[in-house]
């Protein structure tokens, strides 16, 4: 895979490195995953959350949803309580969106991560079933990470080209 991995990824990466998750079935025990740091993991018939009460972290997912979503909401929730700091109803809303995006990047960057998936061929007919199911997510996250390596690559070679053609 020619693709050069954004500063989160790289973070991503470190932590579940840091944490010796290293295949896709070790991340399949969210539960797990959460207790690496002390965070209580809740799945409950209302809307995802996490709860940061004194020395209490918790993640509650809603358990109407699938696995897929739940696990997908997991990540996101992760990633407000590893990397964000506040309660956003009391911050200003650009500062609140871009909380909001860190999370999203962070979902797909950790239900697929990079060091992960560098080895499958993304050349494959079926390579977003064959992600989706190998790390039990969405086909339409799948896609949206696979856009993104793709964009990633884009933007590479034509930065390499036009470096190319400058020094020529």
């Amino acid at each position: 895979m020619n693709y050069t991995t954004t500063a989160l990824e790289d973070w991503v990466t470190n932590w579940y490195k840091h944490n010796r998750i290293m295949t896709p079935n070790e991340l399949m025990d969210l539960k797990h995953i959460a207790l690496r740091h002390d965070i209580f993991l809740h799945k409950k018939p209302i809307k995802a959350r996490f709860d940061l009460v004194g020395r209490y972290k918790g993640i509650i997912l809603d358990s109407r949803e699938s696995i897929e979503i739940q696990r997908e909401q997991f990540f996101h929730e992760l990633c407000h309580i590893l990397r964000h700091c506040g309660h956003q109803s009391m911050m200003p809303e650009a500062f609140r969106q871009l909380q909001e995006w860190d999370a999203r990047h962070f979902t797909l960057y950790a239900a697929l991560p990079s060091h992960m998936i560098e080895n499958y061929d993304f050349n494959e007919t079926s390579i977003v079933e064959i992600l989706a199911e190998d790390f039990k997510v969405r086909k339409e996250l799948v896609v949206e990470r696979l856009e993104k390596i793709y964009r990633n690559q884009r933007y590479q070679n034509k930065k390499f080209y036009s470096e190319k053609l400058v020094y020529a």
